[in-house]
This record gives C-alpha cells, sequence and structure tokens, in this order.
C-alpha cells in the first residue's frame, strides 16, 4: 500500500475545494461526506446544487450551498431543450465567478444535473475534476463528462455504461456513508438463535414504495408459525398508505412499529436481522458498511435499470438476494425470507458476505484522491485502470491553482 505524508505526521496546507452535486440524497450524501472529511483535515469546501439540495436535512454545519441554474437535457421537446442549454450556460458562467473568487484545487461533481455547468466550468478553466459515481451505471451527466474529467471514482467494482476508453481514469473508492451509520460497522450482527426474535426493517427511500406495503405484511403472514411468531416488523410507509398498512399487520396478528420517516434509522439498522426495501445506492452502500442481509427490490424505472445493477455485488457475493418488481408478490418474498432465516447460521453467513462487499474507508480515500490536486503531493502515485482500478491511496494525483480566500457573490444558504 502507497503511504501518504499524513502516515508520516506531516500536515497539508489548506486548500479549497468545490463539491458538486444534484439535489437527491443519492447524490449529496457521499458528498456531504466527503466534505466532513476535508474539513477535518483543514481544508476548506463549498457545495454547488440546486434549490433542493440546499435545503435537504443533514447537511453539515457550515457548509456553504451556492445555487446555480440546472438546465436538464431530456425528451425531444426543442424548447425544453433549448431552456435546458441556457440554464446550463447561465450555470457555467456563475460557477466561473465562483471559482474566481475561491480558487480551488481540485472540483468534484456527484452527478445530477446540478452539478453539470460546475464541471464544465472547471474542466474549461483546466482546474483539476473528479467525479464520483454511486451507482454500478454511470449516470447521463457523468457520461457526459467523462471524458472532460481528471478522474472518475467509482463506488462498484463494475460500471456499466463506462466507455473502455476511460477505463484508465478509474479509482475504485466505494460510496462514503455517514459517519453514524460508519461506526455500526465494528459492531457483532445482533445474536439471531432458532427461538429469538426476527427483527426485519423495510423501507421504500425517502417516500416509501407502495409495493413494499402492499406486498410485504402478506408475505410474512405466509412464513411458517414458528418463524411468523417471532416476528417484529419495522417499517417506513407513504402517509397516505400508513393506516391500510398498519390494518394489515393487525389482522395477520404481527407486531409492527409504522412511520413515514424514522430520524434514528441508523439505529433500527444496527438491530435489524433483515432488511427488505429498494436498491438505491446510498442503501447498498450502509448495508454492506454494517454488514445487513437483504432482499432488494429495485425501482423498475430507476434510470438505466441502476437499481437491479446496484444489486449485482451484494448478491453474487451471498448477501442479499434480488427479486424483479413484477416478481415481487407475497409467496416470492416469504420463500425468500424463509429461505434466508431457517437457520440462525445462514442469516449469519449472509450478514458477513454483505460487510465484505463494504467500503468502509471511501470518505477517507476519496479524500486522498481529493487532496492529490494542488501544491506539494501528498501521496505517491500509481495510476491503473480497469479490470482492477486504483483505490483510495493508490490514486491519481495531478497538480493544483493558488489558494484565495471566497468572496461569495452568489445566492449562499
Amino acid at each position: 500500500m502507497t503511504r501518504s505524508n499524513r502516515d508520516f505526521g506531516i500536515q497539508p496546507v489548506s486548500r479549497h475545494y468545490v463539491l458538486a452535486a444534484g439535489g437527491t440524497g443519492g447524490h449529496l450524501i457521499p458528498a456531504f461526506a466527503l466534505a466532513q472529511e476535508l474539513e477535518r483535515r483543514g481544508h476548506h469546501v463549498a457545495l454547488i446544487t440546486d434549490a433542493r439540495g440546499a435545503a435537504i436535512p443533514g447537511k453539515p454545519e457550515g457548509l456553504t450551498a451556492h445555487v446555480l441554474p440546472a438546465g436538464r437535457l431530456e425528451g425531444m421537446n426543442p424548447l425544453g431543450w433549448l431552456r435546458g442549454l441556457r440554464a446550463i450556460r447561465d450555470g457555467r458562467r456563475m460557477a466561473q465567478r465562483l471559482f474566481d473568487s475561491f480558487q480551488p484545487s481540485a472540483v468534484v461533481g456527484f452527478g445530477g444535473y446540478p452539478a453539470l455547468p460546475a464541471l464544465l466550468a472547471a474542466t474549461a478553466e483546466g482546474i483539476p475534476s473528479i467525479i464520483h459515481e454511486q451507482n454500478a451505471v454511470l449516470g447521463r451527466v457523468n457520461r457526459l463528462l467523462a471524458g472532460r474529467v481528471d478522474i472518475i471514482a467509482t463506488a462498484a467494482r463494475e460500471v456499466d455504461r463506462l466507455s473502455p476508453r476511460h477505463f484508465d481514469k478509474v479509482a475504485l473508492v466505494g460510496n462514503p456513508v455517514r459517519p453514524e451509520v460508519l461506526a455500526l460497522r465494528d459492531q457483532p450482527f445482533p445474536a439471531f438463535t432458532a427461538d429469538g426474535l426476527l427483527r426485519v426493517l423495510v423501507t421504500g427511500g425517502s417516500q416509501g414504495a407502495r409495493v413494499l406495503s402492499e406486498v410485504v405484511p402478506d408475505g410474512l403472514a405466509m412464513l411458517p408459525p414458528a418463524l411468523r411468531s417471532r416476528l417484529q416488523v419495522t417499517q417506513q410507509c407513504r402517509p397516505e398508505d400508513i393506516e391500510a398498512v398498519r390494518q394489515r399487520y393487525a389482522g395477520h396478528d404481527i407486531p409492527a412499529e409504522l412511520g413515514t420517516y424514522f430520524e434514528d434509522m441508523a439505529e433500527r439498522l444496527a438491530d435489524a436481522h433483515l432488511f427488505i426495501g429498494r436498491a438505491g445506492a446510498s442503501t447498498i452502500a450502509e448495508l454492506t458498511a454494517v454488514g445487513r442481509p437483504a432482499i432488494l427490490v429495485p425501482l423498475p424505472i430507476a434510470t438505466d435499470d441502476h437499481q437491479a445493477a446496484n444489486t449485482r455485488e451484494m448478491v453474487e457475493a451471498g448477501g442479499a438476494r434480488a427479486i424483479r418488481q413484477e416478481r415481487f408478490t407475497a409467496v416470492e418474498l416469504a420463500k425468500q425470507i424463509q429461505a434466508m432465516a431457517q437457520r440462525p447460521e445462514t442469516l449469519g453467513n449472509a450478514a458477513h458476505a454483505a460487510w465484505n462487499c463494504g467500503y468502509p474507508h471511501a470518505a477517507a480515500d476519496l479524500a486522498d484522491l481529493v487532496e492529490g490536486f494542488g501544491g506539494e503531493p501528498l501521496m505517491d502515485v500509481i495510476r491503473v485502470g480497469r479490470p482492477k482500478p486504483a483505490t483510495g491511496h493508490e490514486a491519481l494525483a495531478t497538480g493544483g491553482l493558488n489558494e484565495a480566500m471566497m468572496a461569495p457573490d452568489m445566492e449562499t444558504y
């Protein structure tokens, strides 16, 4: 393993970095994790996003969010494309003004259309640039930028829609997760015995998922009585579904705690023996960071079917079962749960397999990559391409720009 100056007690100078991300949790959670790690190392960080991203819960205290226009290039409507291109142009100009004052050593994009103007401005200005792909399919914006940026950091070993001509830019770092979730990694899998409780955690993303509300209660009710009598369920539901789900569980005599949002999700994940839910990038990262077996139901309308691709590594390792939504019935769910939980060692082995798929140093490795830009070299350098991409400390480093204090001339939060 290569060693950085930090390993020898040499503290790097303070630098400025800009992170750019779309306004969803999937884009922003890893951006927030990187911001916290860079700030912990003494650097200054600014965030570029849209109005949703500036207001999203979980933004680190003190992280300034700059809202830029972010047009979308979708559909066949020429007027829509024209509006989108105009917004991207305006956003790029605003980003250039920010860079003139902030003088970043590098700009890091996390996907989503709000990241596009910032990365276009960075590459036009010659500022070192990195994109991070959270999913196992390279997203649309990251595909547009792949040929322009210096590094493509990935969360999965195998990434679809990534052109072979860009393989030499790839660095495998994983997907950063929230510190409170990562702190659970060294805790043992909760004891699961032949006569103990089977705690099941069911979520469908920030707004829940109706298909889970419709299928999971009936699927759990189909389990053999000896297993069903030991169930303890926590399920996130849509507000409009929660009463119907509560009645389903009551009718099946299965104890269930329901809610539209759980602020203590990390604690609930710590207690869970089995997860049932969608396969978003952040979900996969947290399940593998903690080591929790899962039954995953990929969102069928996800762009480029990326949620199905996200399940690949975890399923192949034996840490999860994936069920396509069209096959996600109560009968199929009961069958898969019984196969995973019929013996304590079976569920425990799946938990260990999931744990082995985790990337616990993702935030630090991505920060090491980013720190490689600007000033004196901070780490040894090895450039490696696929099929064996670089990981964290084995990352590409390059020169950067001078430091300057930020003079905010844009809308900030």
